[in-house]
């Protein structure tokens, strides 16, 4: 199915939200995630379906300034 990651659009096989971070190998610390402008914390990836068009927005922390 396609939904969009940061407004791109992409094609994944993932059913649910961990399904997709494991897919796009996200780190397990300094990423937030948010489905339809709503953040999901992290224990609740596993519970959050996806489907056809969802708008998903990852945000990875970066060192720096």
């Amino acid at each position: 199915m396609q939904i969009f990651i940061n407004n791109k659009p992409t094609d994944t096989t993932a059913e649910t939200l961990q399904q997709l971070a494991d897919q796009l190998a996200l780190p397990t610390k300094g990423v937030a995630v948010a489905v339809e402008n709503m953040m999901i914390p992290r224990e609740q990836w596993t519970d959050t379906t996806l489907s056809a068009d969802s708008h998903i927005v990852i945000i990875k922390a970066a060192c720096g300034g």
